[in-house]
């Protein structure tokens, strides 16, 4: 990139006030890192770094003034933080840094650029643009990140058994990279990640589901999958995904692989919808076939009820690895659940009452449920995926006609608990729950229709089965 390429990149005004405040404060100033890395790239950037060789805080301090803006100072970790022209800027004083085997909390002194460059994860992200006098935009390159960027490839910058040793949430970065900028793993970088992948224990859950979130949101997911596998590092992080993976064979019986099968799916969700949760579901959606897999020497290899303790799974891997165990974990147990719903109604006749019961279930969520199990069809026979397909059409207008007709879609029966216990004149029983169940499989069977004048005439009959009398029959 030209000097004049590189001006462009730092247009926006807060670059010259920078260069203008570091001058007169006679300290050298750099943008450094992603911001540099994402330009030569043509990707979208919202926080800018800046490295200043001597002290980050006090010129964020200067710029602060200038812009009358507030300003975040963090003194502990000797950085500052500021927002200018719709941008996240922050600024750290150039470091050195070293570390003790257990902890991934560096030592740190003052460094040069050179120093700062050195310590950073990788040459792609090591790079620098002078913002000083006439150096302005200068590319500052001593680890040769532009040749690994043009050759499309993740390289650390010194020794990658130190860069990972030192700091193990690298190895989980350099594969969240290559999935996002779909880079390959320089070879000696790869071979370091399998050596040191054991060092992954002593970082935290919170840090580790952050990168996989991002492996999750990238365009290609499976790809970060298949290197955390392949690297070792799945079976430390996420082991009840990695117990997915292989075949077994039995005489002329094998089941499919599992792993591939699911990372198939989480791509073809990734290609139609942006929901990370969405795409936690179709990662789960099989998740206890392991734990399900049985050996039937007439029909072969099954999976009954995967579905079901699948999403009787999903709590304990939210809680283990620090996910939201909110409506977010609510949403991707429904999804895992049901998950088999769709398919089996497309291979069947498709009823009118397992389809209203498919409607209640998923309420506003089946939309994304039918994109999942759209999603699910990975077969390589085309005439199959074909057939499913089409029946999946059909159960969608299906939905859609009985939705219309019956606004079954989030219903709640006509006949509430407190008409039961008003009509009646009984406290809270069992009694109450079978009349309401009784109600809500008959609308959904389509034996009445959602309305209140016949759910109330069953109320009737069903507490007259139970021997449940009204207050105004009563002695």
């Amino acid at each position: 990139m030209t000097s004049n390429d590189s001006h462009k990149a730092l247009e926006l005004p807060v670059f010259r006030r920078i260069s203008r405040l570091a001058d007169k404060a006679g300290v050298e100033a750099y943008v450094v890192g992603g911001y540099v890395r994402d330009w030569y790239l043509h990707r979208p950037c919202t926080d800018i770094d800046v490295v200043v060789v001597g002290s980050g805080i006090a010129l964020a301090e200067a710029l602060a003034r200038e812009l009358h803006t507030n300003v975040s100072v963090f003194k502990t970790f000797g950085t500052a933080m500021l927002h200018a022209d719709g941008m996240e800027v922050e600024f750290v004083g150039a470091r050195r840094e070293s570390y003790s085997p257990d902890s991934r909390k560096p030592h740190v002194e003052d460094g040069t650029l050179e120093d700062d460059q050195r310590r950073r994860d990788f040459t792609v992200n090591a790079m620098a643009w002078s913002l000083n006098g006439e150096r302005f935009g200068e590319l500052v390159d001593p680890f040769d990140g532009m040749y690994d960027l043009e050759e499309r490839i993740i390289c650390t910058p010194c020794d990658p058994d130190i860069t990972f040793s030192d700091d193990p949430l690298r190895m989980m970065r350099g594969i969240r990279f290559a999935t996002q900028l779909g880079f390959d793993i320089e070879d000696e970088t790869y071979e370091a990640i399998k050596r040191n992948c054991e060092r992954i224990k002593i970082v935290s859950r919170e840090r580790i589901i952050s990168e996989m979130n991002k492996i999750i949101a990238s365009e290609h997911p499976s790809t970060g999958f298949h290197l955390l596998s392949d690297t070792g590092l799945l079976k430390l992080v996420f082991p009840e995904l990695e117990r997915l993976r292989g075949v077994e064979r039995r005489g002329k019986f094998a089941h499919k692989d599992n792993f591939l099968h699911t990372l198939k799916v989480l791509d073809n969700v990734s290609r139609r919808s942006d929901d990370i949760w969405l795409r936690w579901a179709a990662l789960l959606h099989d998740i206890a076939k392991p734990a399900t897999k049985a050996f039937d020497p007439a029909a072969g290899w099954t999976f009954h009820g995967h579905e079901v303790v699948g999403s009787k799974m999903v709590p304990s891997i939210f809680r283990t690895m620090k996910l939201p165990m909110n409506e977010h974990m609510k949403f991707v147990q429904k999804m895992v659940f049901l998950h088999l719903r769709p398919i089996i109604l497309s291979e069947d006749m498709v009823t009118d009452s397992a389809v209203r019961r498919l409607l209640f279930e998923a309420g506003d969520d089946i939309e994304k449920l039918m994109l999942l199990c759209e999603a699910d069809i990975t077969s390589g026979i085309d005439e199959k995926v074909r057939r499913y397909m089409a029946n999946f059409e059909l159960v969608r207008r299906k939905m859609k006609d009985l939705e219309e007709r019956d606004r079954i879609r989030n219903f709640q029966p006509p006949i509430t608990g407190d008409i039961i216990m008003q009509t009646y004149g009984i406290p809270p029983c069992s009694a109450i729950g079978i009349i309401k169940e009784r109600i809500k499989n008959a609308i959904l069977d389509g034996e009445i229709n959602n309305d209140y004048d016949e759910a109330y005439a069953m109320m009737e009959r069903v507490a007259a089965e139970l021997g449940v009398v009204k207050k105004t029959d009563k002695q």
